[in-house]
């Protein structure tokens, strides 16, 4: 009875646990492929999960932070949605690789066409960005995410330092220390995969080239024993013959 009982608790507590969390977890989120160096380029992962029982997201619009502007925003194509891409004048003008940009991208919305974010599924959609500030630990991007019911979330609540987190918190980017290249780290970390994968390589050839080895000195030992074997068992039958043709004789 102690022990069921102890189970039960240990049941209802985790249970509760997991609705708490629940809820808090289950929001629109942003993420970098790799890392999201200052003054870097990267390629981020906007996450929206569903949260309705009895509804699909058919339409999400990102908001892209209007104090650090990026010169850059080109989204990648998502199978069975349609892409809109909203731009604004900029107050000052961002000067990039000796460019003056005048202008930058406000909004990105991906408008269900063919496909839905059902209950119980999530979508991601990558975008390329750049130029990321260098001015700057992090960029907050507000985000609207539309049921199919009408039901319209605002994921729109900038979180505070040491603050509990918002009921509706905005996807936030946090960014790494800036790199040497001001491409973040998808160049180096692609080179570091390469020479990995070189090396791994080497070491197959190697291993196979060891056991290549290792199966000829099997076969060479093998055969030479089977040929002292055969001899044996030659010699053997000739000694036997000789015995037998004896024995006739005798």
């Amino acid at each position: 009875m102690r022990v069921s009982r102890i189970a039960i608790a240990t049941g209802v507590a985790a249970s509760t646990v997991l609705l708490l969390a629940g809820p808090a977890a289950a929001h629109v989120s942003v993420q970098p492929q790799g890392e999201a160096a200052k003054g870097g380029y990267a390629t981020l992962n906007f996450k929206v999960p569903n949260e309705r029982d009895q509804a699909s997201t058919v339409k999400v619009e990102v908001n892209f932070p209007a104090d650090h502007p990026l010169s850059s925003v080109t989204p990648e194509a998502v199978p069975g949605w349609k892409i809109d891409i909203t731009k604004g004048k900029l107050d000052k003008p961002l000067e990039v690789h000796g460019k003056k940009i005048t202008e930058a991208v406000s909004k990105v919305t991906w408008t269900a066409d063919g496909s839905k974010i059902a209950p119980g599924y999530f979508q991601q959609f990558p975008v390329s960005v750049g130029q990321l500030p260098e001015d700057a630990d992090q960029l907050v991007f507000k985000a609207i995410q539309t049921y199919d019911n009408k039901e319209v979330v605002r994921w729109i609540e900038e979180p505070t330092a040491g603050g509990d987190e918002p009921d509706s918190p905005a996807p936030v980017l946090k960014l790494s220390a800036a790199s040497e290249d001001h491409h973040g780290g998808g160049a180096a970390a692609k080179a570091g995969d390469d020479d990995k994968a070189d090396d791994k390589a080497a070491s197959a050839e190697g291993d196979k080239k060891e056991t290549h080895a290792a199966s000829s000195s099997s076969s060479d030992t093998t055969a030479r024993t089977l040929g002292i074997i055969g001899i044996l068992i030659g010699v053997a039958g000739v000694a036997f013959g000789v015995l037998a043709g004896r024995r006739r004789n005798a």
